[in-house]
């Protein structure tokens, strides 16, 4: 059974929901990531699976959450595994990353976050007070939700993720507008916790977020120096994200060079 590399290009033409994270123009890099991940799944035997359609309509259930009926996916389309990677479309991976399947010691993997910390801990507590009754998640072991490796011993926490929403749906819907504090992220991290789930959490290096705020996303790509998956998010001035397009494509035809035609399709 090969190990599944997950991912989500979804078209709403051009009606995103209120931040239009989903609009045709951000999707336009999605090109760069998938033809990157394509490579990678090649190298390391791995399957590649990209989820062009919705499963309800995005003002029913957001996007981010629909990608917890990840192992419904597998089982509808008939495709055996052994784990699944869900890793974000706004991503780039280095040909020479290192098998992270491999190091999952069959527990739930993910990335520790290393952003805006003062973002993490409002969001925390904002989710905490308003639907964890209280809970106190502990704040170092946060984890970016653009990566996680699942495997089926995991099947019941991901209907858990889903039954969660349908029940709270109004209820997170009003945490999302009124603290601004993410959609599906900061939910799964206390679902893990307080699922006592078991976590293996990588290094930075293998998703890294937030770069220009570190200093790293420059013309010299010094990002691809010091790590191994590189998420464009946070990027300042990327009206109709033209800069996201700018240093996915510059990052891509670094490492792998020209996109040709056959891949673009």
């Amino acid at each position: 059974m090969k190990n599944i590399v997950f991912m989500m290009d979804i078209d709403l033409e051009g009606k995103g929901d209120h931040d239009n994270r989903y609009h045709s123009k951000r999707r336009l890099p999605y090109q760069y990531s998938i033809a990157s991940w394509r490579q990678w799944c090649e190298k390391h035997n791995c399957e590649l699976f990209v989820l062009n359609d919705l499963l309800y309509p995005n003002t029913e259930m957001p996007i981010c959450f629909q990608r917890h009926y990840i192992f419904d996916l597998m089982e509808a389309n008939n495709i055996e595994y052994n784990q699944i990677l869900s890793v974000d479309a706004d991503t780039i991976v280095h040909p020479d990353c290192p098998n992270f399947f491999e190091m999952t010691d069959n527990k739930y993997t993910v990335v520790q976050i290393d952003a805006s910390w003062d973002w993490v801990m409002r969001s925390i507590e904002n989710y905490s007070n308003h639907l964890f009754n209280g809970f106190k998640m502990p704040w170092d072991q946060y984890f970016d939700s653009g990566f996680w490796i699942v495997n089926k011993k995991h099947k019941d926490l991901a209907k858990k993720m889903t039954d969660f929403y349908w029940e709270n749906k109004e209820k997170l819907q009003q945490i999302e507008q009124t603290f601004h504090n993410g959609t599906e992220q900061t939910p799964l991290n206390f679902m893990l916790h307080t699922n006592n789930v078991d976590i293996t959490l990588l290094p930075y290096e293998y998703n890294m977020n937030d770069m220009h705020r570190k200093g790293v996303l420059d013309e010299e790509l010094s990002m691809t120096k010091t790590g191994w998956i590189y998420q464009y998010n946070a990027i300042p001035d990327n009206k109709d994200y033209k800069a996201a397009t700018y240093w996915m494509q510059k990052t891509y035809e670094h490492l792998y060079g020209k996109l040709n035609d056959q891949i673009k399709k």
